[in-house]
């Protein structure tokens, strides 16, 4: 697949890494947003609490990786343009929440990893209970803990539910672009057997 050229250099589609780590992204945080209401809401043994903690966790330090990756590969790859017929103010909304949802989704894992290391209990992360993963260093040694921890779990809370917000807004823009303005917004990075899939249905 042709890597995409910058806004308006002519590409139309995203690259099939960029589509690959886009879809990753989104079931994992998905996943993890689910797993943290279950464990905030439901009543579970505090075995099956752990074993969703450290599972959690271990997701959350994954997607953490394919963010990461995922920003460099669209700075050095950048989107399709946008269609001319969107307006200043829509350009200007859809960038502002393209920033946004790379902000949060990069906020999310690392603010939980600072919750993790500055947990009072100080229980060992272990990915996939494989891999020994360190604490941040600062949080890790602070005399009180509590403070931080009480702070942290706030700002992962509400960066949760604002990430959650935000893929429902763009999921709606998405299937506004497709539905109402028959574009090829969606197109663009959906992977080829979706692309099949909605040419059936049209």
């Amino acid at each position: 697949m042709a890597i995409a050229a910058h806004e308006g250099g002519g590409a139309t589609r995203y690259t099939a890494v960029a589509i690959v780590l886009h879809w990753a992204i989104a079931l994992g945080i998905l996943v993890l947003i689910a797993m943290g209401l279950v464990m905030d809401h439901l009543p579970l043994a505090p075995m099956r609490v752990f074993q969703l903690y450290q599972l959690h966790k271990s997701i959350g330090i994954t997607i953490m990786f394919l963010i990461v990756l995922r920003v460099g590969w669209r700075l050095a790859h950048a989107a399709p343009g946008l269609p001319e017929s969107m307006k200043p103010v829509e350009r200007r909304a859809a960038h502002l929440t393209h920033a946004a949802l790379y902000g949060l989704q990069l906020l999310l894992p690392l603010s939980g990893w600072a919750l993790v290391s500055a947990s009072v209990l100080g229980i060992p992360t272990v990915l996939f209970s494989v891999v020994p993963w360190p604490d941040l260093p600062v949080l890790s040694t602070l005399a009180d803990k509590a403070p931080a921890e009480a702070a942290l779990k706030i700002v992962h809370h509400w960066a949760a539910w604002s990430l959650l917000a935000l893929i429902m807004l763009h999921v709606a823009a998405a299937l506004r672009h497709h539905v109402i303005l028959h574009d090829n917004v969606l197109r663009q990075m959906l992977p080829a057997f979706g692309r099949r899939t909605l040419r059936q249905g049209e």
